[in-house]
């Protein structure tokens, strides 16, 4: 009940703080091509309830439709603008509304399409029965997503052998260790990730101590070796196929 108070009141005061910003990016989206400003996609929510995300559009019109779902850096169907607003996270602001009608939160994990969460291990499954988010753990230790898959042939295989099994395991840590104030945590941690990766990893991995991390989490959190194929957490083998 605190938790989604706070995220109540914190996405009402930032819808009307950042409201320039919406008015504004909505406007330059919509001048590219002419089309809806919005890119509103089906998620998988709290209790495995689809929901609509909203997000400012980073791509061509109808991108979706390509069936691919992990998005590399060098994507092609990235716009000019889309590189931007991506960068800066500026296409999550419309997430707020999602908050406001309860259906995120701040803090959480991060929403999946269906064909992901189809994937999912009996333990992953914990990762639907709290509300996604805007960010948490992962989303600060994977903000890279895009340049870990740059350049594969089978970006949506290589994000279920090399990124899901940890984000998926910081998911997990997460809704076992979740408070308010954890939550404030990240979401400082998050501002700070725009402005120095390396500093907001230094903060995460401060927080996975102090909570008593598995070992391998934290050192995969601290982002210093090259990721390779891993298992997902609840399984013994490593994704092959994403059938």
């Amino acid at each position: 009940m605190i938790k989604r108070l706070f995220d109540f009141i914190l996405a009402l005061v930032l819808i009307v703080i950042f409201s320039p910003v919406l008015i504004l990016f909505s406007f330059l989206i919509w001048m590219q091509d002419w089309h809806s400003p919005f890119y509103v996609a089906p998620r998988v929510g709290r209790k495995e309830k689809i929901f609509k995300m909203i997000k400012f559009r980073s791509m061509v019109v109808n991108a979706d439709k390509s069936g691919v779902d992990s998005t590399s850096a060098n994507d092609s169907r990235i716009t000019l603008l889309g590189n931007f607003i991506r960068k800066y996270k500026i296409d999550e602001l419309p997430n707020f509304f999602n908050i406001i009608m309860g259906e995120m939160s701040f803090v959480g994990p991060r929403p999946n399409v269906k064909r992901e969460t189809d994937l999912y291990t009996n333990v992953e499954k914990q990762l639907l029965t709290v509300r996604p988010g805007i960010t948490d753990f992962a989303s600060i230790v994977f903000s890279d997503e895009g340049d870990i898959l740059e350049g594969s042939k089978d970006p949506d295989l290589d994000y279920n052998q090399l990124i899901r099994p940890w984000k998926s395991r910081l998911g997990l840590f997460y809704v076992k260790n979740s408070s308010v104030w954890v939550d404030i945590k990240l979401m400082f941690l998050t501002a700070v990730a725009i402005i120095s990766k390396q500093k907001a990893l230094d903060g995460i991995n401060k927080i996975l101590l102090e909570l008593s991390a598995d070992e391998k989490v934290i050192e995969v959190a601290k982002r210093e070796k090259k990721l390779l194929p891993y298992p997902p957490p609840g399984s013994d083998a490593i994704v092959s196929s994403r059938t």
